[in-house]
């Protein structure tokens, strides 16, 4: 039984992160009228745990058990369920893991959700403000009254959860004294964690940007009279935006000086030149790094060499593929202190519309972990 409803709590959770990446609200085929009230629900989660919990409690209950009346949550109703031992177990401890609202013990220790009596319209516990009420039992009608499937307001309530969670800011820890070798390792780690949720692949374009604002900040002479331009947004073609990577420098009359494209575990390949190659054509960029978390391989580097250098002669632009940990390692070695690299990278990471929750807290587990 323990294995099972935690297999089940794990993949509806994968699901619902897979559904929420990037979203501003559930996706859902839901009833608009069932949707508005698991949104209430959601929408009090944070000042009302034990509905939250409760409403929680019920619909795994009712997906593993959909012989259950769910509004009859205790074992002293006639033909109902023990919902406080079944929260205590599972419920409770899963939703503590994952960082959403969640009671100390049990939703059912809260007095206005422990009446002895079913969760039916009549039901009279005190539970506040009426609108969070209503919404409560109006859940517990959709399952039991009006046949709306367990699984998809499970969705539902998951993703609201996500999405919520997401928005608040967590702080991230900041490690100090480390080695330039021990901030390259960290980095390697929080690239590479295994997410669920996307914009890992920004990871390391922060990085990389966390590294030119050092350089900058230390006056290196290749950047004198240069400016770094913002970020842009994750989701932003180049074709569109007029950058021509996803780092960008500029000179001082706006002309580009160096572009860094980069890529998460994609090998750098001959249709990558190419296609970086048709990119630069209508610029007089000077530089431009092709930058990858994986290593070019060794049966292309014949080819991409002898198109680097055609591109070199034929337009004037220096294209460097390397590897991007070295290329950090490297330039962080430039500079008289290494601290302000770790702040800015964590800047990012903080303001980064495309860095989930699920990212920032993997970097305070490694961390911890020093």
């Amino acid at each position: 039984m323990k294995d099972r409803v935690n297999q089940f709590l794990q993949h509806s959770y994968h699901q619902a992160m897979a559904l929420s990446s990037g979203k501003s609200s559930p996706l859902s085929t839901l009833p608009q009228a069932v949707q508005d009230h698991l949104q209430m629900i959601v929408n009090h989660a944070e000042n009302n745990k034990g509905v939250i919990t409760v409403v929680f409690t019920s619909l795994v209950y009712k997906c593993l058990h959909p012989e259950q009346d769910i509004r009859k949550h205790q074992s002293g109703i006639i033909g109902g369920y023990s919902g406080r031992t079944f929260d205590t177990a599972y419920i409770t401890p899963f939703l503590k893991a994952h960082h959403f609202p969640a009671m100390a013990e049990s939703g059912w220790l809260t007095r206005s959700l422990e009446h002895k009596v079913a969760y039916d319209k009549n039901y009279t516990g005190a539970i506040k403000p009426a609108v969070l009420k209503e919404a409560f039992l109006d859940v517990m009608a959709d399952v039991e009254e009006d046949g709306v499937d367990a699984e998809d307001m499970l969705a539902f309530l998951l993703q609201g959860l996500i999405i919520q969670r997401d928005k608040n800011m967590i702080q991230l820890a900041i490690p100090r004294n480390l080695s330039i070798d021990e901030m390259v390792s960290l980095l390697d780690q929080h690239f590479h964690a295994g997410y669920i949720a996307f914009g890992a692949s920004r990871l390391p374009v922060l990085a990389l940007y966390a590294m030119y604002q050092s350089l900058f900040d230390n006056d290196i002479k290749r950047y004198k009279e240069k400016r770094l331009l913002p970020l842009e947004s994750h989701t932003s073609a180049d074709t569109r935006s007029g950058r021509i990577g996803d780092i960008d420098i500029v000179n001082l009359d706006n002309t580009p000086f160096e572009s860094v494209e980069v890529k998460l575990d994609i090998p750098v390949s001959i249709g990558i030149i190419l296609t970086a190659k048709e990119k630069l054509q209508p610029t007089k960029v000077e530089r431009y790094y092709i930058l990858s978390t994986s290593k070019m391989k060794g049966e292309d580097m014949e080819t991409i060499t002898k198109e680097i250098r055609q591109i070199k002669n034929t337009h004037g632009c220096q294209l460097i593929v390397n590897v991007v940990l070295p290329t950090i390692k490297y330039h962080l070695r430039l500079l008289e202190n290494t601290v302000t690299f770790i702040d800015y990278y964590l800047q990012l990471l903080q303001i980064d519309k495309a860095i989930k929750f699920e990212h920032k807290q993997k970097w305070n587990e490694l961390v911890s972990q020093i």
